[in-house]
């Protein structure tokens, strides 16, 4: 039979044209099985659906499942150290001074676009870190590759790995593989700035590495006190210069969410006391 009877008695037969289907999907890897078809195929027949629209549901909810599974192996590659989002932020808390407007524009990650670095300077408490981590979450979503990490975390990772001279293959690995990094707690790392000597010097060499990507700074030390930090005046001022130079800064302050809670406690404690 000519390859052109062949097709012609494919179409007239629909239970070789469904296996064709099916051949087709398996060549072109879409993860379609036999009885998922045949449900789009009725659901099509009941509610009269074009055949744009068939395809469309057909194809759509496949590459939906492709999406959410590409954006958790992203979320799991990022190393978040929780997975906090933005929508479980309580804005209500200091929403004199935490904008969520603000917060919500970092969000759509127009600054990754653009290269951009973010910093942002508060005191301890306020949600920092949570909000990073729920803007990191969102970049995820969009297909950026994201890796978070404290500054005592890296630090502790790139002192060993100029024990084990993998330390080209580490700065590699910051420098190239995320399209942003963000170092959290940059100010929190006191032990593992005198356990290593090289501390200030390490930090440095990730950020310059990284110059035209996107790198994110959150910390509780103001800029005019990084030079005192990290105990290297002159590589503090190129650090900051690295890091600072077209960056959004961000400063959030209110009240510290441990302290209320702290507060809260102890009131109750007082009451019980005062029961008993």
């Amino acid at each position: 039979m000519m390859p052109k009877a062949k097709a012609e008695a494919r179409r007239s037969d629909p239970g070789a044209v469904r296996q064709q289907v099916l051949e087709d999907l398996r060549t072109m890897r879409v993860p379609v099985h036999a009885d998922q078809l045949d449900e789009m195929l009725a659901r099509a027949q009941r509610e009269h659906l074009t055949q744009l629209d068939f395809l469309a549901r057909l194809l759509g909810e496949q590459a939906a499942q492709r999406r959410q599974r590409s954006t958790e192996r992203r979320i799991r590659e990022a190393h978040f150290a929780e997975r906090k989002s933005l929508e479980t932020f309580d804005w209500k808390f200091n929403q004199r001074t935490i904008k969520q407007a603000e917060i919500e524009e970092l969000a759509t990650c127009e600054f990754l676009r653009r290269q951009d670095n973010l910093v942002w300077v508060g005191q301890s408490g306020v949600g920092k870190s949570h909000l990073i981590q729920g803007i990191g979450m969102r970049a995820c979503a969009l297909g950026y590759r994201v890796r978070y990490t404290t500054s005592a975390n890296l630090i502790m990772e790139l002192n060993a790995s100029l024990a084990d001279r993998s330390f080209p293959q580490a700065i590699r690995r910051y420098a190239h593989r995320p399209e942003w990094l963000i170092i959290d707690e940059f100010g929190l790392d006191k032990i593992e700035r005198e356990e290593c000597s090289r501390a200030t010097n390490l930090l440095y060499k990730v950020i310059d590495a990284r110059a035209g990507r996107s790198t994110a700074i959150v910390t509780n030390v103001d800029f005019e006190k990084w030079a005192d930090y990290l105990g290297d005046p002159p590589l503090a001022m190129a650090f900051l210069d690295r890091v600072v130079d077209g960056a959004i800064i961000h400063r959030l302050k209110g009240t510290s969410y441990r302290a209320a809670r702290s507060k809260r406690r102890g009131k109750t404690s007082t009451r019980d006391d005062d029961e008993t």
